[in-house]
């Protein structure tokens, strides 16, 4: 198994390079597409319109990845749809739980994405979205997560109901059927599978440890239920079975028995037209990343054109929900590097003005890599070096404690400024959105950044957090001095 590469693995310095599709080398300096990272904090040369030098740390947030995103997706499915003769449609839907601050929401929605959520606060969200004309009458609202009986979220989604036609309630429990056929609103109503986990089998997707989803009796008998129901309409079919799944044919193998169950589904239930192939869709993490798009959605039409062939029914709309793939190339944190330590360590220690733990929390939890690339002096000597953050905690390093991947990084420290990419989903909701963190660290500015049609930018600076803001967060009232 090949290790992942997260950076410049050479003690030479960087020529004028390409590290992906956004980032580059560029005269000693990095570039995120056509915007100067170093600019931001130590100018030197052509401004390019934000009129002044930014903290560190600071959270860059660039909008135009997203639109990018989507816009590559869909222009993969319709392409691949025209070549093997896909009749039924694509949907493009945005798993909000993935990043849900309203500069991402705002942007995703305004490029035509579906919205799938979780929570009654992701109803509230989705309202006033639609209060402001971000959300159109068409684009679908897909409610997954639970809904119990009594609970907020229910009653919350039967109020929206009455102002938002296209919402879906993806069952996952019988339990959460009774109030929605008590509401009398009618409701087209989507079934989950129980199907986390890539297995090769119905038995063994039955037999799997998920707290997600129906059993295959229990999605029978709400189909049963659904369809004895005056006021409600099986649409879609919900089916996930993992995350970041990075082999196609292992992606598509692994959908491949919930595909024969919505089949058989439809057979009976002829309202029944989505099929949600749910999350799994890899992003690039790393720079040595490998995942053929076109090629997943040419083996995934043509086994729902197999299937659905052999049994009679015609193919589903497909719908997929994008929560990493959407977001995570679009979020950095940058910092600067405010102590080079030896330590009498194998490499040198590079402290940074921030904590690496709370800042994207996957690489200690999950191990996870991230791409980390110098913003200044790429035209200068590297070498392999450790990197710490701030916070007296064993665990603020990186790369994660069990990893072998090597970290390079230029000799010269002085104004080193580096930058951790592609870590926009996930990262910033687990590790608090405007909270209090480890070692009472307060939050760094945001940077958001768009660009207009002619190319210039547009920049709006969300100040980071005052020690006052922290002492309020945690309940103290006294003033800081």
């Amino acid at each position: 198994m090949t290790r992942p590469v997260i950076g410049w693995e050479q003690e030479q310095p960087v020529p004028n390079h390409i590290f992906n599709s956004f980032l580059s080398a560029r005269e000693g300096r990095l570039y995120y597409e056509e915007l100067d990272l170093a600019q931001l904090f130590i100018g030197g040369r052509q401004d390019q319109g934000l009129g002044r030098l930014m903290p560190s740390p600071l959270e860059l947030v660039y909008l135009p990845k997203i639109r990018q995103k989507i816009k590559q997706m869909n222009q993969i499915f319709a392409q691949v749809t025209s070549e093997v003769g896909y009749t039924g449609r694509f949907h493009y839907a945005f798993a909000s739980k993935a990043n849900t601050a309203e500069e991402v929401v705002r942007t995703v929605l305004s490029a035509g994405a579906n919205y799938e959520m979780s929570s009654s606060v992701d109803v509230e969200i989705v309202r006033l979205m639609k209060e402001v004309g971000y959300l159109t009458p068409e684009q679908w609202v897909l409610a997954n997560g639970f809904k119990a009986t009594g609970s907020d979220y229910a009653r919350r989604l039967i109020q929206f109901k009455t102002g938002h036609d296209r919402l879906i309630p993806v069952v996952e429990d019988l339990a959460e059927l009774p109030p929605l056929i008590e509401s009398g609103l009618s409701f087209e109503v989507g079934l989950r599978q129980k199907s986390y986990g890539r297995h090769r089998s119905e038995a063994e997707m039955e037999a799997a440890n998920s707290r997600f989803g129906l059993n295959r009796s229990d999605l029978w008998q709400a189909a049963e239920t659904i369809a004895a129901a005056p006021n409600l309409r099986l649409k879609l079919y919900h089916a996930m079975i993992g995350s970041q799944l990075t082999d196609e044919r292992d992606f598509v193998t692994g959908l491949r028995p919930t595909i024969e169950i919505y089949a058989r589904l439809r057979q009976q239930h002829p309202d029944l037209s989505i099929f949600d192939f749910g999350g799994g869709m890899p992003v690039a993490l790393t720079l040595d990343f490998d995942f053929d798009y076109e090629a997943f959605a040419r083996l995934l039409l043509t086994t729902f054109q197999k299937v659905c062939a052999q049994y009679e029914v015609p193919v589903p709309d497909l719908m997929g929900e994008f929560g990493r793939y959407t977001t995570a190339e679009h979020g950095a944190h940058l910092f600067k590097v405010v102590m080079a330590k030896d330590n009498g360590s194998a490499w040198p220690w590079y402290i940074i003005d921030g904590s690496i733990m709370t800042s994207f929390p996957d690489s200690w939890a999950l191990g996870e890599h991230f791409i980390v690339l110098p913003l200044t002096h790429l035209d200068k000597p590297f070498r392999r070096v450790q990197l710490g953050g701030i916070t007296c905690d064993s665990d603020d390093v990186y790369p994660p404690p069990e990893s072998q991947v090597p970290v390079y990084l230029p000799v010269e420290t002085e104004d080193l400024y580096l930058g951790f990419f592609c870590i926009g989903a996930y990262q910033e909701m687990l590790g608090g959105v405007r909270g209090s963190k480890h070692c009472v660290l307060p939050e760094a500015a945001e940077l958001i950044v768009d660009r207009r049609e002619d190319g210039q930018y547009d920049f709006h600076l969300i100040p980071g957090q005052s020690t006052t803001d922290v002492l309020r967060n945690l309940g103290y009232t006294v003033k800081a001095r």
